[in-house]
């Protein structure tokens, strides 16, 4: 392999590594928390796993209390059978609005439809995880809770604004990570070119020693 094929190889690996990487990422934000009645809302709930080379598997359940009630009822269930809705309350009421096409979910968001004022209370999200590793499994459960408010009109809330302003930070923070490596990518590149050009060098003025 010449020192300009090894160059050029180096390139289309590190810039795949980098796309990889950044197409993995995960920001895990908040559920906003209040909802019009009559309109739609989408119940975030996202866990991002640590280690996102490792492969692994979840099923998620959503659980529902209502304003003045003691227990949590299920509502919603997700895995890689498909969704099942349960509670007359929420029949044909809910659409899978996280992961798509993928058993390993990290984004396990729900969304109501034709929002009542019924559905106000605390609402529980459980990731059921197996991460699987060379020897063995790891089950490890993960919830998240969104306490939702069901209003007339629509108004600004704290947590609206906290959740987007947290979502242009994680925006701008992968950003600067790719673009960080992309950088040190290049320059171990350009070492490894540097390298190979002397390499090629050496070999060519010992050839002509040789030679004469």
């Amino acid at each position: 392999m010449t020192p300009l094929h090894l160059l050029l190889s180096l390139s289309v690996l590190c810039t795949q590594f980098a796309l990889y990487q950044c197409h993995g990422a995960c920001a895990e934000v908040d559920s906003d928390t209040e909802a019009v009645a009559g309109k739609g809302f989408k119940l975030g709930c996202i866990s991002c796993k640590r280690r996102s080379e490792v492969e692994g598997s979840a099923t998620i359940e959503w659980y529902f209390r209502a304003k003045e009630e003691s227990d949590f009822n299920r509502i919603y269930t997700y895995n890689e059978d498909g969704p099942t809705i349960e509670g007359d309350n929420f029949m044909d009421r809910v659409d899978w609005n996280g992961s798509k096409k993928n058993t390993d979910i990290q984004d396990a968001s729900i969304f109501l439809l034709n929002v009542t004022f019924n559905d106000t209370g605390t609402y529980r999200c459980f990731f059921n995880r197996i991460l699987f590793y060379d020897n063995y499994e790891y089950n490890t459960i993960i919830s998240k809770v969104v306490h939702l408010t069901v209003v007339a009109k629509a108004t600004r809330g704290t947590a609206s604004i906290v959740s987007e302003v947290m979502m242009y930070v994680s925006i701008i923070g992968l950003q600067v990570w790719l673009l960080i490596e992309m950088i040190y990518c290049y320059r171990k590149i350009s070492a490894a070119g540097e390298e190979a050009l002397r390499e090629a060098a050496n070999a060519e003025y010992l050839s002509d020693s040789i030679g004469e």
